[in-house]
């Protein structure tokens, strides 16, 4: 089949690679343009657009996917299928009319669940236990597409939305090559979501990151996976601010002091800060303008006391 790829990030990676070293007619691969990043304020090239280039696929980076050049040039490319996995755009209604079989996405959840831009993040920060990915052919609004394939994977216990990025970014492009294998052969049916049971997954903001600390152990430390590794968990000490990356629910039901109150110390472990219900052991922390650090090597470095409260 003749296919146009859409993606933009390292989760698109696998996907296009996949479709790289098939037998299918890669027409070209659109992502976004080049953009400043980094404290170096260096133009860099997104990882899709890297991965194309080494394999001397055309890629184009419109502005704006959904100018009237842009929907000449696909029209003339008269695709079967355009794929998108985390391109960054939203389609017009004329784009998605284009391919003869449709537009499919590759999404990050087990649709219904959790449509929207930060599907990996909020699933962890809910403290789900399972979530995958979802094929799905796509309409003019978010998420709301047919659902053709879907595959399920476990989300374990210490899992960040960094590692869980990773699994599913494998998993998404064994599923597109599943659902791919079935369209060709008419084997594949879809089925409409149930909009009753969706849920969403807005876009994190740096704020997000704060904890609260009247909140229960384990909502906190799913806090911190969740937001490990962008935009990252945070609280304040002294008036200052502490990045936490890494924690462990100590006691999930004990009620020791104010929620925030360090309680105690665990040589070589970290700190044990109590929560509105249960105990939580801060196991790495980030001071300001320092690199990521042991919480107890933490301890021996700065001022920190128990009985003193994070905010």
């Amino acid at each position: 089949m003749k296919i146009i790829f859409m993606g933009t990030p390292d989760f698109a990676v696998p996907s296009l690679e996949f479709l790289i070293y098939s037998s299918h007619d890669l027409l070209c691969v659109i992502t976004q343009p080049d953009r400043v990043r980094g404290r170096g304020r260096k133009k860099m090239s997104p990882p899709v657009k890297v991965t194309a280039l080494e394999a001397g696929i055309k890629v184009l980076q419109p502005e704006k996917v959904n100018d009237e050049e842009v929907i000449n040039i696909l029209n003339e490319l008269e695709p079967d299928i355009i794929i998108v996995v985390a391109y960054g755009q939203i389609l017009s209604e004329n784009i998605l009319s284009i391919p003869k079989k449709g537009c499919i996405n590759v999404h990050a959840s087990l649709l219904p669940k959790y449509r929207g831009a930060a599907p990996i993040q909020w699933a962890i920060i809910n403290g789900e236990k399972e979530t995958g990915i979802t094929t799905m052919l796509m309409d003019k609004g978010m998420d709301t597409g047919d659902i053709l394939l879907q595959g399920k994977v476990e989300i374990l216990p210490g899992e960040t939305a960094g590692s869980l990025h990773d699994k599913l970014s494998i998993l998404g492009a064994n599923i597109l090559k599943q659902t791919i294998e079935q369209i060709e052969h008419g084997g594949l049916k879809p089925i409409k979501q149930d909009h009753t049971k969706a849920t969403y997954a807005p876009m994190l903001k740096k704020t997000d990151g704060l904890i609260k600390w009247d909140k229960e152990a384990d909502d906190i430390h799913n806090l911190v996976r969740g937001t490990n590794p962008w935009p990252g968990s945070y609280t304040f000490l002294n008036r200052r601010q502490l990045k936490i990356h890494k924690t462990e629910v100590y006691d999930s039901n004990a009620c020791k002091g104010e929620p925030g109150q360090i309680l105690s110390f665990e040589k070589d472990k970290g700190i044990l800060v109590s929560c509105k219900r249960g105990v939580i052991l801060i196991s790495s922390v980030q001071p300001p303008g320092k690199r990521e650090m042991n919480a107890w090597d933490y301890v021996l470095g700065y001022p920190v006391n128990i009985g003193s409260n994070f905010s």
